[in-house]
């Protein structure tokens, strides 16, 4: 699942709510501290919070509570320009 992907599931609209943490992907739907994606005003499903939770110490105890559904997919690194002149005959 890429970034796009993930800020699809909300958790607006009967949308599932979906949180990245360390590249893993968790469904918090189910969670009644993530009513209709928000996390007391503080978060929103559909986005990686990985850094925003960094320094929260019962993160990883309470995710890891909630089925993982996928992982964030490394981006495409940027493609090489090929050399001009070394084109063989």
């Amino acid at each position: 699942m890429n970034l796009d992907d993930l800020a699809k599931h909300d958790g607006r609209n009967g949308n599932k709510a979906y949180v990245a943490i360390n590249g893993k992907v968790y469904d918090v739907s189910t969670s009644d501290w993530w009513t209709d994606g928000d996390h007391q005003g503080a978060h929103q499903a559909g986005a990686d919070l990985t850094q925003e939770l960094a320094g929260a110490p019962h993160v990883r105890a309470v995710i890891e509570r909630f089925p993982v559904v996928d992982h964030i997919a490394e981006p495409d690194p940027p493609k090489k320009k090929g050399l001009f002149g070394f084109l063989k005959k």
